[in-house]
Protein backbone atom coordinates (compact mmCIF):
# COMPACT_ATOMS: atom_id res chain seq x y z
CA UNK A 1 0.00 0.00 0.00
CA UNK A 2 1.37 3.14 -0.74
CA UNK A 3 1.85 6.09 1.89
CA UNK A 4 0.41 9.62 0.73
CA UNK A 5 1.91 12.28 1.76
CA UNK A 6 -0.27 14.67 3.58
CA UNK A 7 -0.15 18.32 5.23
CA UNK A 8 -2.04 19.85 7.84
CA UNK A 9 -2.36 22.87 9.86
CA UNK A 10 -3.00 23.86 13.78
CA UNK A 11 -4.27 27.19 12.93
CA UNK A 12 -4.60 29.81 16.12
CA UNK A 13 -6.85 32.26 15.73
CA UNK A 14 -5.37 34.63 19.02
CA UNK A 15 -5.38 31.92 21.43
CA UNK A 16 -7.77 29.31 19.96
CA UNK A 17 -7.34 26.53 17.26
CA UNK A 18 -9.59 25.92 14.29
CA UNK A 19 -10.60 22.07 13.83
CA UNK A 20 -12.50 21.26 10.57
CA UNK A 21 -15.53 18.78 10.11
CA UNK A 22 -15.49 16.27 7.02
CA UNK A 23 -17.88 16.37 5.20
CA UNK A 24 -20.28 13.32 4.64
CA UNK A 25 -19.07 12.36 0.87
CA UNK A 26 -15.36 12.94 2.08
CA UNK A 27 -13.73 9.52 3.08
CA UNK A 28 -13.77 9.37 6.84
CA UNK A 29 -17.06 10.58 6.87
CA UNK A 30 -17.75 13.78 9.91
CA UNK A 31 -14.47 12.86 11.40
CA UNK A 32 -12.65 15.98 13.04
CA UNK A 33 -9.42 17.01 11.51
CA UNK A 34 -6.89 19.79 11.05
CA UNK A 35 -7.29 21.32 7.34
CA UNK A 36 -4.48 20.61 4.91
CA UNK A 37 -3.77 18.30 1.86
CA UNK A 38 -1.85 15.99 -0.16
CA UNK A 39 1.21 16.86 -1.23
CA UNK A 40 1.92 17.74 -5.20
CA UNK A 41 4.54 16.86 -7.12
CA UNK A 42 7.58 19.08 -6.65
CA UNK A 43 5.90 21.01 -3.76
CA UNK A 44 7.51 21.30 -0.83
CA UNK A 45 5.68 20.37 2.49
CA UNK A 46 5.05 24.49 3.92
CA UNK A 47 3.80 25.67 0.14
CA UNK A 48 1.72 23.02 0.25
CA UNK A 49 0.00 23.50 3.46
CA UNK A 50 -0.27 27.23 2.73
CA UNK A 51 -1.92 26.24 -0.71
CA UNK A 52 -4.19 24.16 0.75
CA UNK A 53 -5.46 26.14 3.81
CA UNK A 54 -6.05 28.87 1.23
CA UNK A 55 -8.02 26.63 -1.44
CA UNK A 56 -10.39 24.81 1.29
CA UNK A 57 -10.81 27.74 3.48
CA UNK A 58 -9.97 30.69 1.62
CA UNK A 59 -7.84 32.56 4.46
CA UNK A 60 -3.62 33.04 4.50
CA UNK A 61 -1.52 31.68 7.30
CA UNK A 62 1.80 32.06 8.66
CA UNK A 63 4.03 28.56 9.19
CA UNK A 64 5.12 28.29 12.55
CA UNK A 65 6.82 24.81 13.86
CA UNK A 66 7.04 20.96 12.27
CA UNK A 67 5.16 18.71 14.70
CA UNK A 68 5.71 15.06 14.93
CA UNK A 69 4.61 12.98 10.99
CA UNK A 70 2.31 10.70 11.69
CA UNK A 71 2.23 7.11 9.39
CA UNK A 72 -1.47 5.55 9.91
CA UNK A 73 -2.90 2.69 8.06
CA UNK A 74 -6.79 3.38 7.32
CA UNK A 75 -8.89 -0.07 5.90
CA UNK A 76 -8.15 0.96 1.84
CA UNK A 77 -5.06 4.26 2.59
CA UNK A 78 -2.08 5.11 4.28
CA UNK A 79 -0.88 8.57 4.82
CA UNK A 80 1.58 10.45 6.50
CA UNK A 81 0.15 13.17 8.13
CA UNK A 82 2.99 16.23 8.49
CA UNK A 83 1.52 18.71 11.14
CA UNK A 84 2.78 22.46 10.74
CA UNK A 85 1.61 24.94 13.57
CA UNK A 86 0.49 28.09 11.75
CA UNK A 87 -0.95 31.80 12.71
CA UNK A 88 -4.03 33.10 11.05
CA UNK A 89 -3.03 36.26 8.62
CA UNK A 90 -6.29 37.40 6.32
CA UNK A 91 -8.91 36.58 4.54
CA UNK A 92 -12.50 35.64 5.98
CA UNK A 93 -12.88 31.77 6.47
CA UNK A 94 -15.12 30.28 3.86
CA UNK A 95 -15.85 26.30 4.06
CA UNK A 96 -15.13 24.61 0.46
CA UNK A 97 -15.23 20.96 1.25
CA UNK A 98 -15.97 21.14 5.25
CA UNK A 99 -19.24 20.14 6.53
CA UNK A 100 -18.49 22.43 9.78
CA UNK A 101 -15.60 24.36 11.57
CA UNK A 102 -15.21 25.17 15.54
CA UNK A 103 -12.66 27.40 17.11
CA UNK A 104 -11.95 25.79 20.40
CA UNK A 105 -9.50 26.12 23.19
CA UNK A 106 -6.21 24.18 23.79
CA UNK A 107 -7.96 21.83 26.21
CA UNK A 108 -11.04 21.66 24.40
CA UNK A 109 -9.52 19.49 21.83
CA UNK A 110 -10.27 16.19 23.23
CA UNK A 111 -14.10 16.71 23.16
CA UNK A 112 -14.30 15.96 19.22
CA UNK A 113 -14.52 12.77 17.05
CA UNK A 114 -11.44 13.14 15.30
CA UNK A 115 -9.74 11.16 12.25
CA UNK A 116 -7.35 8.74 13.64
CA UNK A 117 -4.29 10.08 11.81
CA UNK A 118 -4.90 13.56 13.92
CA UNK A 119 -5.32 11.75 17.52
CA UNK A 120 -1.41 11.60 17.99
CA UNK A 121 -1.11 15.65 16.94
CA UNK A 122 -3.70 16.42 19.34
CA UNK A 123 -1.65 14.91 22.03
CA UNK A 124 1.45 16.49 20.94
CA UNK A 125 -0.61 20.23 20.67
CA UNK A 126 -1.75 19.59 24.49
CA UNK A 127 1.92 18.79 25.70
CA UNK A 128 3.18 22.68 23.78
Amino acid sequence: MTTIPVTCAIIYFENKILAVQRSKTMKLPLKWEFPGGKIEFGESEEDCVKREILEELNIHIEIKERLTPVTHTYPDFKIKLIPYTADYLSGELKLKEHADYVFLEKDELHTLDWAEADIPIVKEILTL
